[in-house]
């Protein structure tokens, strides 16, 4: 990368601590004001900063509009696929992506337990929402007064008795899940299947999607697949880095081993 480049974006972080004028600039660069002055004017005409009335410099708005088309532009799918069929790979088990669109928490991939015991899931279909791990994922992200209301406008249906019963529990669920980073569901949609799922952040850093691994307790045991539960939270890592751009740990990292003792008998789900 040229030096004149290299300067020139290095202007960009420092705007992002807050306006700065041009002798704090030229300082940070450790270059002469008139260098600096050229770098700013040049990122000025872009759209990339912009100069206050009081002669400070702050970050433009095309930046933040270029930013906006980046985020958008991603394929979050496409991006998460590979990294989700190793996971399956290395498991066995079923490996969903999910994301929050229009109230409802809905499956975008899925990848096939290698057992003859299968998932009823399916992609475009809209989650449990009140018990999945990836629905808990996603609403434990929103801002408190939206996952609040989101909350109290669900209806809580008891699909079993490990299914979440109200709006308090459901909130109380959620404020766990956000300080702890991963969620589950041990039989609260079915009391035979359970799942381990962790968030995959964007670039913004906030949650973009959920991803999860589920098993029937004919296969593992609940205690087994939480057992994965580190190298789940790897892959989605791994995942948020790609996504951001930014080299991040390898999917297949080591992990310990869960137990998948083969199935005999059992029926398709």
């Amino acid at each position: 990368m040229s030096q004149t480049v290299d300067r020139a974006l290095s202007i960009l972080p420092l705007l992002a601590e807050g306006p700065a004028s041009l002798e704090q600039v030229a300082t940070r660069l450790d270059v002469h004001k008139s260098t600096a002055l050229r770098l700013l004017r040049t990122l000025h005409d872009h759209g990339l900063v912009y100069r206050q009335q009081d002669q400070r410099y702050r970050l433009g708005a095309r930046l933040f509009a270029l930013a906006q088309q980046a985020v958008e532009a991603l394929d979050i799918r496409g991006i998460a696929h590979p990294h989700l069929a190793a996971l399956n790979e290395r498991t066995g088990h079923t490996v969903h992506l999910a994301v929050y669109e229009q109230g409802e928490v809905v499956y975008i991939d899925k990848v096939e337990s290698r057992y003859p015991v299968r998932m009823y899931s399916r992609i475009g279909r809209p989650v449990a929402i009140t018990v999945a791990a990836v629905a808990k994922l996603l609403l434990a992200d929103l801002p408190e007064p939206e996952r609040r209301a989101v909350a109290e406008g669900l209806d809580y249906p008891r699909y079993t008795p490990r299914s979440t019963p109200d709006a308090a529990a459901f909130l109380a669920e959620l404020a766990r899940v956000r300080d702890q980073g991963w969620a589950c569901d041990l039989g609260g949609h079915e009391e035979s299947i359970n799942c381990v799922g962790a968030p995959l952040h964007g670039p913004d850093g906030r949650v973009c999607a959920a991803m999860s691994v589920s098993a029937p307790n004919v296969v593992v045991t609940a205690e087994e697949l939480l057992r994965l539960r580190p190298l789940i939270l790897r892959t989605a890592e791994a995942i948020g880095a790609e996504l951001s751009g930014v080299a991040g740990p390898s999917s297949r990292a080591a992990a310990p081993a869960a137990a998948s003792p083969s199935v005999t008998k059992g029926a398709t789900r």
